[in-house]
């Protein structure tokens, strides 16, 4: 990765390199990562549904999610002060840094978690296939509209994810340093979010009620975003960023806290794994989308409106999710396995 970087920014001796080689390479490098990573999360999201006792499993949800902004906030500060002298050098000793830690936390982290054996006992049952398994899951309750819920939902937090910063500088003549902490914002309220909902859901809530005051909240989030530029109020375009952090933290947070009571016994990485396959789908996909789109139309007419255009796009997104999820709401989840 931090080669591939380099070959890319033209800095040192990789400015040599074709170009082609660092869009290439740099591709590979964080497919690989995303791989990783995702592997790593419905693995150990599906171990979590196993060893929490049910009346935990919202707090295991709300503390895993705490950890890992934790994680990212802290690590950024952290590459932030290491990279202030920067050097082609520096660069490929922390992203190489990085990657060893990784690999220790990893494995303390999983050391001895699972102890059961897992040898098969004579007279036991072969396991079904993926297809079978998948056809299983998909004739449950809802098992298409729950996963449509993540899907949709999670465009509408993630497609002005890229976005936020500039817009804050382009439109609204912020700062860096100002641009900076929307990051920062961002975060504390979706840390909040989690919070919030480990607390309520910890106490008997239901979880597909908490993810559609998620969404719910976002639609204001949204139009407060939009309306900054119009009066030109930075303050307002603060709070609209604390609240879209706040309702993807209610709404990620009950989606899968729901996901975790739903999922029978034996399909529990199957659930989990396809949580995390529209999620991480849809926030990818829609991340490429929302720039596109903001270039697109930006080129035709002017940045403001293309901003507006992928704001607007995110409001219909998230009423689209309320109306998908009123069924949900209707009857409160309950846990299907033993």
């Amino acid at each position: 990765m931090p080669f591939s970087l380099l070959v890319l920014a033209g800095l040192g001796e990789s400015a040599r390199a074709p170009e082609w080689v660092g869009h290439l390479t740099t591709a590979l490098a964080f497919l690989l990562v995303g791989a990783g990573m995702h592997t790593t999360q419905t693995v150990g999201l599906a171990l979590a549904t196993d060893l929490s006792p049910p009346h935990k499993q919202a707090n295991v949800v709300g503390f895993m999610f705490v950890m890992m902004l934790v994680g990212m906030i802290g690590s950024a500060l952290l590459f932030g002060d290491l990279l202030t002298q920067f050097s082609p050098g520096r660069l490929v000793q922390v992203v190489q840094a990085a990657a060893i830690i990784t690999l220790v936390l990893n494995v303390i982290a999983v050391w001895k978690q699972e102890g059961r054996s897992r040898q098969r006992r004579p007279g036991m049952g072969q396991d079904p296939s993926f297809s079978e398994a998948w056809q299983m899951f998909i004739r449950g309750d809802h098992a298409w509209r729950r996963l449509m819920v993540v899907g949709f939902g999670t465009m509408g937090f993630s497609m002005e994810d890229v976005l936020l910063e500039p817009y804050g500088g382009e439109i609204l003549k912020l700062s860096v340093s100002q641009t900076t902490y929307l990051t920062a914002t961002l975060a504390t309220g979706s840390l909040l979010g989690f919070a919030w909902a480990s607390r309520v859901l910890s106490r008997g809530g239901d979880p597909y009620r908490m993810a559609a005051w998620g969404a719910a909240w976002g639609l204001p989030a949204f139009v407060l975003v939009i309306a900054a530029a119009v009066i030109q109020m930075p303050a307002m375009f603060s709070l609209g960023t604390f609240l879209i952090g706040l309702g993807a933290g209610l709404f990620a947070h009950g989606t899968l806290t729901a996901t975790m009571n739903l999922a029978p016994k034996e399909q529990a990485g199957l659930a989990m794994g396809a949580w995390g396959a529209v999620q991480a789908t849809a926030a990818g996909g829609s991340m490429a989308l929302g720039g596109v789109l903001r270039d697109a139309v930006a080129h035709g007419f002017d940045s403001w409106t293309g901003y507006c255009v992928v704001y607007g796009l995110e409001l219909a997104l998230l009423g689209l999710t309320l109306w998908l999820m009123w069924p949900l709401t209707r009857v409160r989840s309950t846990r299907l396995h033993s």
